[in-house]
């Protein structure tokens, strides 16, 4: 226990980081992924084409690659953020790839004639999807994307390399000080498992309330 209490502090400062950047780049990971699916599943080719090429080339990267791109590249082309946001960034764009595939398999379980019946009606694609396809979708996706988020949880600790303030970064400097190094980490291990354990109770309150009845 000593190294928790003697500790506190850092152990609170670096599980606020990890809290902060796991909610903002869920947020815009959310935000993305529902954007990329609506144009991989648009009547526009030039959308399902951007939405293809975004889902591949961001699955297929791995993350630490990805977070050198935008730390160490955006600054080249004049975009200078704190790396907290860079991070959320990485994270939010590298996630949004996997919430897009788990929401476009949500829409291909609604069946086609909704979207059929909506067009006849004479309603856009945009309120086809909006009004009709997604709000059907969302049932069945809740418990993929709230996996997706776990792990967003834990790949955020790739933050602590880049100079971002989070939980796993706090070894580092417990080992300087002569700590031990398996009860740092064990420490470590409890904040992640708060973390994941909140965002697990959080979908599933959201899958008891609106998902599918199996």
């Amino acid at each position: 226990m000593n190294v928790l209490l003697d500790n506190l502090s850092r152990y609170g400062k670096g599980l606020l980081g990890t809290v902060e950047l796991t909610v903002y780049a869920s947020l815009l990971a959310l935000f993305l992924g529902f954007v990329t699916a609506a144009c991989r599943v648009a009547p526009v080719r030039s959308l399902r084409a951007f939405g293809t090429v975004w889902v591949t080339v961001l699955r297929n990267t791995p993350l630490t690659l990805l977070f050198f791109a935008v730390l160490l590249g955006l600054p080249r082309f004049g975009l200078v953020l704190p790396f907290q946001m860079f991070a959320v960034l990485a994270l939010g764009c590298y996630t949004s790839a996997f919430i897009c595939e788990a929401v476009r398999s949500g829409i291909n379980t609604v069946p086609a004639g909704q979207g059929e019946a909506a067009r006849s009606l004479g309603m856009t694609f945009p309120q086809t999807l909006g009004d009709v396809i997604l709000p059907q979708a969302f049932r069945t996706v809740i418990p993929p994307i709230g996996s997706t988020l776990i792990a967003l949880a834990k790949n955020s600790a790739i933050a602590g390399s880049f100079s971002v303030v989070e939980l796993l970064g706090t070894y580092r400097t417990l080992s300087e000080l002569g700590y031990s190094i398996i009860w740092t980490f064990i420490w470590i291990a409890v904040g992640y498992l708060i973390v994941t354990l909140s965002i697990s109770a959080l979908f599933h309150v959201l899958e008891k309330r609106w998902g599918v009845a199996r």
